[in-house]
């Protein structure tokens, strides 16, 4: 679902560790900057930096209200980070502003009907736990049910976009690794074969 890295230009909101960015400038992409508003995740991003040398940079910052010009950025990148824990009426108009014309915006989410199975504490299950319609932050994890959530942003900018979504599904190796023990549990590869537990969107700025 990403672009070919080589030459591209890539922000990251809510970019956490580095080890996305870190991909992305070893597969060619031209500078790769990451903003995040927790002191520590960028200690460790900054660490990885000086280990590997790749050139990465950081700034602290929100990225409702990004520091940085507009029109600057090929490629902007949030896997979860600012999708999670930012306002979507503020973060996706700012990964917008920071695009040039033709320039994409590709998240990673979790999908609706995870989480609408998914109780307040423990794993996903195969039933309905919480409704569609009326559900509301917890006040941090800004993500919800569609119900809930500001439109699809079909496009950013004016003018129709291609729209991309796939949720990715568990394959035969990630099945034999069975993914992390005590990292993935919440959502076993089991219920991610039959239905969909993440989706990613691609969504273009024209």
């Amino acid at each position: 679902m990403l672009p070919d890295p080589p030459g591209l230009e890539v922000i990251g909101l809510g970019y956490g560790t580095a080890y996305f960015g870190a991909w992305l400038r070893r597969h060619g992409a031209s500078s790769v900057v990451g903003v995040d508003i927790t002191p520590n995740q960028l200690a460790t991003a900054r660490r990885v930096n000086d280990e590997t040398g790749l050139g990465l940079e950081f700034i602290e910052a929100n990225a409702e209200a990004v520091p940085l010009p507009g029109g600057s950025f090929d490629l902007a990148l949030s896997e979860y980070g600012a999708l999670i824990w930012c306002d979507p009426h503020l973060w996706i108009p700012e990964a917008a502003r920071l695009l040039r014309p033709g320039g994409e915006l590709v998240f990673l989410q979790n999908t609706p009907l995870s989480m609408l199975c998914t109780p307040d504490t423990g794993t996903v299950v195969d039933a309905l736990q919480r409704p569609q319609r009326g559900h509301a932050p917890d006040g941090i994890d800004r993500r919800r049910p569609r119900g809930g959530v500001p439109p699809r942003p079909r496009r950013l900018g004016p003018g129709p976009a291609p729209e991309r979504v796939r949720d990715p599904r568990p394959g035969g190796a990630l099945r034999a690794l069975r993914w992390r023990p005590g990292y993935y549990d919440y959502v076993p590869a089991e219920w991610a074969s039959r239905w969909p537990a993440e989706e990613i969107w691609r969504v273009t700025k024209t």
